[in-house]
């Protein structure tokens, strides 16, 4: 979202005339800017003590920051799958029905993949996750990438998503009278890794809340 010029230079006049920060946001709160829009428009000036207004470095995502968030979020959800899918087979195998496996193919073509998945794509994950990381360490701005942190708002509605599914389907074999353990078991896999993505990438973007956007 582009930043509003009139706003972004209300605040730097403010700054200029040493008007305290958290006046300029009451002013402009009363004013009716939205809280997200304010708070962007005072991060955009670093709060130090100099006569003039200190402009935040804003920094541009290369292609190459770019694809390496693309990849580890990719990744990611490949990982996630495939880790499920061969939980679920290893349930399916320690928990058997009859009655409805009787229909089912073998199951072992299903956990070589679910394997070979994960040897590739989990390992691929943590490498340019670690990337990532030194780069943020470099430069802590890239933070507030606006790539990075439109695909972790997609990251957390897909989990959201299957937690909602996850819960939905929980409660609807519990009140049909059809739970059994292995069912139990799946679902507590999807809530366990789905959950897990999204606490982690939510608390990681609350983190991000406080840098400006690029």
């Amino acid at each position: 979202m582009a930043m509003n010029e009139e706003l972004v230079g209300f605040v730097r006049e403010g700054l200029r005339q040493r008007i305290p920060r958290t006046e300029i946001e009451s002013a402009l709160h009363r004013a009716g800017w939205p809280a997200e829009h304010v708070r962007r428009a005072m991060a955009g000036f670093a709060d130090v003590d100099f006569p003039i207004p200190v402009p935040r470095p804003m920094v541009q995502v290369s292609a190459r920051d770019a694809f390496m968030y693309v990849v580890m979020f990719v990744t990611l959800f490949i990982s996630a799958y495939n880790l499920g899918s061969l939980i679920f087979e290893l349930l399916d195998r320690a928990y058997p029905d009859p009655a409805s496996d009787v229909y089912r193919m073998p199951t072992l073509q299903a956990v070589r993949w679910s394997i070979s998945s994960l040897i590739v794509a989990f390992p691929l994950f943590l490498f340019v996750s670690r990337a990532v990381g030194r780069e943020f360490q470099r430069e802590p701005t890239k933070r507030a990438s606006r790539v990075r942190r439109n695909l972790t708002y997609v990251t957390l509605f897909i989990a959201s998503l299957v937690l909602i599914g996850d819960f939905i389907s929980l409660v609807y074999n519990f009140l049909g009278g059809e739970l059994t353990q292995r069912f139990v078991f799946k679902v507590l896999t999807v809530g366990v890794i789905a959950g897990s993505i999204f606490v982690y990438y939510l608390l990681d973007l609350r983190a991000d809340e406080r840098e400006p956007e690029t």
